[in-house]
């Protein structure tokens, strides 16, 4: 609802500033270019985010410095600490790297946000960088009009590096015309007053431009021209700490379970640091002071200075909340929990996800074995079984047994609240993956795992099926009848518990031996019980109308069971999946082992 408010709020504020006064005009212009520049860069870097940079992400994150190694090299390259969550979010949200890795990740990125500082203020505003961002405009355009993706990527970087340069440019001219009309130092305050006020301007600041890096632009260039104090400009730099953390707060609701976790911790993470350098911004000062004296920095070069407090204070930060990085992770794991609603809602699948197409297929298969996990549970009912029977070592044979009373579930809706709903969102994100060029490599694997989404709910639609006879017939008086239903019961649970432990297992080439050895038992199963029926009826033992009832349902129980082994063969990672088709009977070959075990011609 903010968010909605918020832009025509700014777009009106902006066009009355431009219009009431001219000298706004180079500083907004400066603002434009350098966002416009990040965000080329960021598109640029998203050109190669299908390979290199995910699979860094990835293999980088099992120690804490390599984290932290990450997010401050990544967002010194990119400048855009924006990219880094976004990419970590994804990884987080689909489990490919843990809660603490993408902590770490954060921690670095943030501390990688100060470079941008250095950059500006030690080059930015003492070199004349608008006359090497012009043959970067020419040359980024001329790459980006060629057809090779990678060469248009590298395009975007050019352009926003130029666009960089020339921001930084414009805000520097802007603030030395809007000095001549009007003065901001004026306002200056000094002591607790002013740290709180100016850590406020510039929290709003950030929060409006969403944007550390634009926010510390702002900053250097107004303290280069004298519109702000030094202390007021060390407290606006704080600020913009804070209203990134805001800007977290913003992303976090619409991101998933792991998404919002990570945004969690990096307001955590924001607000102490911005509480630390509030409350030692003296010390930090005088350490400021001492340190540049050490580095040869002036004593009135209080460009450079900020730029080291900016680092000081983020460092300072990441030094404080590192040891209790395990704590705030058990932490938000406890307190930030999935809330079931009436509609089954997806976990692992969100928009943002698709930024970045390597976590895109990691994504979609959480989400379908989230969606198996509802099936499994549906399944267990609907055999009057608990869940947490199937998922013991409890003897399913003895609990089949005991069974007193057939569970009045209603399948037709928990089937449209757990299982359609759900299978729904998954067929919309892989819908709209494979319309985006960068994921159209994963299509194959898309493709997989909506059949095996598809299989799941076929499944599922079985049980509504023989749910119906099982009410009737699974604890009939005719010992007979009860023996075959118990029989279809114990059949579909062993199998249900069987395919759960493969699918918590890591995938080996033996998961197809097992996977294939489970079709055949069920084969096996349904021949045996229509032969046993065929016998039934020839003694009469049962009448031709249950047995044909019988009949239909173990048709449903194979129907059932081969869905379900399709789906979890599908689930299986892309390399277990090459090995075990490696494996794998066909049909035919399942067939014929049947009938040589039933002494048959082969």
């Amino acid at each position: 609802m903010l968010r909605r408010f918020t832009l025509p709020l700014v777009l009106l504020f902006l066009a009355y500033v431009l219009w009431v006064g001219s000298e706004f005009m180079e500083l907004a212009l400066g603002v434009a270019f350098f966002i416009f520049g990040m965000i080329c860069l960021e598109d640029g870097f998203k050109t190669f985010a299908g390979g290199a940079l995910e699979t860094l992400l990835q293999n980088s994150t099992n120690r804490l410095w390599k984290s932290l190694l990450l997010g401050f090299t990544s967002t010194t390259l990119m400048q855009s600490s924006t990219l880094v969550s976004l990419i970590t979010i994804s990884f987080v949200s689909s489990e490919m790297i843990a809660l603490a890795g993408g902590i770490g990740i954060i921690l670095g990125a943030n501390i990688g946000t100060s470079t941008g500082a250095w950059l500006i203020a030690g080059l930015g505003l003492k070199v004349d960088i608008a006359s090497y961002a012009m043959p970067m405009l020419v040359f980024g355009v001329l790459l980006l009009m060629q057809k090779s993706k990678i060469i248009k990527g590298v395009g975007n970087l050019v352009l926003g590096v130029g666009f960089l340069f020339f921001g930084i440019h414009f805000m520097k001219e802007g603030f030395t015309a809007f000095q001549l009309g009007f003065d901001l130092s004026t306002y200056s305050m000094t002591g607790v007053y002013g740290v709180l006020l100016f850590t406020l301007i510039g929290t709003l600041i950030t929060f409006v431009m969403q944007s550390s890096h634009a926010t510390l632009l702002i900053v250097i260039a107004a303290l280069a021209v004298g519109q702000v104090s030094y202390e007021n400009a060390l407290a606006l730099s704080i600020g913009a700490s804070l209203g990134s953390a805001i800007s977290a707060v913003i992303a976090g609701f619409a991101a998933n379970l792991g998404g919002k976790r990570l945004a969690a911790a990096q307001v955590l993470f924001s607000l102490v640091t911005t509480l630390l350098a509030m409350l030692l911004i003296n010390p930090l000062m005088q350490l400021v002071d001492w340190m540049s004296s050490c580095l040869g920095i002036g004593a009135e070069d209080y460009l450079l200075k900020l730029a080291l407090f900016q680092t000081l204070f983020r460092v300072l930060g990441a030094v404080v909340f590192m040891p209790f990085i395990s704590q705030v992770e058990s932490f938000l794991i406890k307190v930030i929990r999935f809330v079931p609603k009436s509609i089954e809602q997806p976990i692992y699948i969100y928009p943002e996800v698709l930024e970045t197409p390597s976590t895109v297929v990691a994504a979609v298969r959480k989400e379908v074995q989230h969606l198996f996990d509802n099936a499994f549970g549906l399944l267990a009912s609907g055999l009057s079984l608990k869940r947490s029977t199937l998922e013991s070592e409890e003897s399913l044979s003895a609990a089949v047994k005991a069974t007193r009373r057939i569970f009045p579930i209603d399948v037709e809706n928990a089937y449209e609240e757990k299982i359609k709903s759900l299978h729904s969102e998954i067929i919309a994100f892989i819908s709209e993956a494979q319309m985006r060029e960068s994921t159209r490599a994963a299509t194959e694997e898309l493709y997989v795992l909506r059949q095996a989404s598809r299989d799941i709910v076929s499944a599922v639609k079985g049980m509504k099926h023989l749910h119906n006879n099982l009410s009737r017939y699974g604890l009939s008086a005719n010992l007979a009848v009860r023996d075959r239903y118990d029989q279809i019961r114990l059949q579909l649970a062993r199998l249900l518990r069987e395919l759960q432990v493969l699918l918590a297992e890591e995938p080996t080439s033996t998961t197809a031996l097992a996977l294939d050895s489970l079709r055949l038992s069920v084969q096996k199963a349904s021949r045996t019980m229509t032969d046993e029926l065929d016998e039934m009826i020839r003694y009469r033992r049962l009448t031709a109308n249950i047995a044909t009832s019988i009949m239909n349902d173990e048709n449903y129980v194979t129907d059932i069971a081969n869905n379900l082994i399709s789906a979890v063969h599908a689930l299986l990672t892309k390399e277990a999946q090459e090995t075990a088709e490696s494996f794998n009977l066909d049909d035919v070959e399942i067939q014929q082992l049947i009938d040589k075990e039933a002494g048959l011609p082969l």
